[in-house]
C-alpha cells in the first residue's frame, strides 16, 4: 500500500472524521464579528489553538484541513500547529484554492482560482508538514444554472488540482458543493449533485487521478434553503446515497461530507441517517467547519475564562458525528452536555488575549 493509499484510509478511520479550519480571512472575520470579536492574527491563532488542544480530540478526529495562515502559526509555547497536531495522531492538511471569481458572461456562475504557482507551493506544504490538501470548487443551482461549462470548467480544475497533488505525495480531497442557496426542491440538488460529480470524474478519469488516493467532499442532497418544503432527515439520507452510488465510484476509499450551512445538529442527523441506510460501498464519514465549531465559538468569543466551556462544546460536536459516523447517534445525546455559562453579547468587538503569533 502506498504512502497516499494509506493517508486516505487513516483519514476516514472508523470513529473519525476531519475538522475544517480553513477558514479564509474573510470568512472568519465574518464569524467572528457575529459573536463581537475582532478578527485579527492573535485571535485567530488563540482560536485554533483552542480547538487544537482540546483533550480528547484525538479520538474523533483523524485530520484538520488549515488555511495558509494557521499552517504556520505555533501554539503559545512555541510549538507549530503541524507538530501539535502530530503528536495527537493527527494528520495536517491545507487549502490550496484562491477562492471563486465569476466566470466570464452574464450568469452568477464562478470558477475557483489557484493552479498558477501550485505545484511550487504544494512542495511548501508538505516542507511544513502537510500530509493531504483540499479544493472547494462552488456550483450553484438557480435559473438555467448551472450551465454544462460551469460544470466542465470547475470539475477540470479540480482534476488537476488533484493531479498535481498526488505528483507531490499529497492526498488531494476533492470538494464540488452544490450550494444550498436558492428555492429549489430536494429532486433538483439531487439532478445537479449528481450532473457535477459525474464530470468530476470524468475529469479526474482524463487527468489519470488515482481513485485510490483521494477522498471525496460532497454535499449532501438537500432541499434549497428557501425551499417551502424542506425534506425530511430520512428522505435527504435517501436522495444523497442514491446520488453516490449513481456518481460515486466504489475505488474511492472515503467520503467526507461538507456541513454546508446545516445546524450542527442537522448536518449529525443527516450522517447518521445515511449510516441507517446499511451497508456502503465506501467510508463515509465528515469534514464539517461549522457543524462542529459554531457551539465552540458562541460559547468562547475570546474571553480566555470561557476556554474549558469552549473546548467541552466542540468535543461534544466531534463526539456526536463521530457516533454518527457509525450509525449510533442519537438525538438524545444532545441533552447531555453541561449547560453553558451565560454569554453577555457585547456590541463591541474584543480582541483575545494571548500571545502573538510565531513563524
Amino acid at each position: 500500500m502506498t504512502a497516499m493509499k494509506e493517508t486516505a484510509k487513516a483519514l476516514v478511520a472508523p470513529t473519525k472524521g476531519i475538522l475544517a479550519a480553513d477558514e479564509s480571512f474573510r470568512t472568519i472575520d465574518r464569524r467572528f464579528h457575529a459573536v463581537s470579536l475582532e478578527s485579527t492574527e492573535d485571535s485567530r491563532r488563540a482560536y485554533r489553538e483552542l480547538l487544537f488542544t482540546t483533550p480528547g480530540i484525538e479520538n474523533f478526529v483523524s485530520g484538520v484541513i488549515l488555511f495558509d495562515e494557521t499552517i504556520r502559526q505555533r501554539t503559545s509555547d512555541g510549538t507549530p500547529f503541524t507538530v501539535l497536531l502530530e503528536q495527537q495522531g493527527i494528520m495536517a492538511g491545507i487549502k490550496v484554492d484562491m477562492g471563486t471569481v465569476p466566470l466570464a458572461g452574464p450568469s452568477l456562475e464562478v470558477i475557483t482560482e489557484g493552479l498558477d504557482g501550485l505545484r511550487d507551493r504544494l512542495a511548501g506544504y508538505v516542507k511544513l508538514g502537510a500530509s493531504f490538501a483540499k479544493w472547494r470548487a462552488v456550483i450553484r443551482i438557480g435559473e438555467g444554472i448551472p450551465s454544462p461549462t460551469c460544470l466542465s470548467a470547475n470539475a477540470q480544475v479540480l482534476a488537476r488540482y488533484a493531479s498535481l497533488c498526488q505528483e507531490a505525495g499529497l492526498v488531494p480531497i476533492v470538494e464540488p458543493e452544490v450550494l444550498m442557496e436558492g428555492d429549489h426542491d430536494l429532486e433538483r440538488c439531487g439532478l445537479v449533485t449528481r450532473q457535477t460529480q459525474h464530470r468530476v470524474f470524468d475529469a479526474l478519469h482524463t487527468f489519470d487521478v488515482r481513485l485510490d488516493e483521494m477522498l471525496l467532499k460532497p454535499n449532501m442532497v438537500l432541499s434549497g434553503k428557501d425551499s417551502p418544503r424542506q425534506s425530511t432527515i430520512e428522505e435527504v439520507a435517501d436522495a444523497t446515497l442514491a446520488c453516490l452510488k449513481e456518481s460515486v465510484p466504489p475505488a474511492v476509499p472515503g467520503i467526507v461530507f461538507l456541513s454546508g450551512g446545516q445546524s450542527p445538529e442537522l448536518a449529525t442527523a443527516h450522517l447518521n441517517a445515511i449510516h441507517a441506510l446499511g451497508l456502503l460501498p465506501w467510508e463515509v464519514s465528515f469534514s464539517f467547519s461549522r457543524a462542529l465549531q459554531d457551539p465552540a465559538l458562541d460559547a468562547w468569543r475570546g474571553d480566555p475564562a470561557r476556554r474549558e466551556e469552549a473546548q467541552a462544546a466542540f468535543l461534544h460536536r466531534a463526539r456526536c458525528n463521530a457516533a454518527a459516523r457509525q450509525g449510533h447517534y442519537r438525538p438524545d445525546m444532545e441533552q447531555r452536555r453541561e449547560p453553558r455559562r451565560p454569554v453577555s453579547r457585547d456590541s463591541a468587538p474584543r480582541r483575545a488575549s494571548g500571545p502573538r503569533a510565531r513563524g
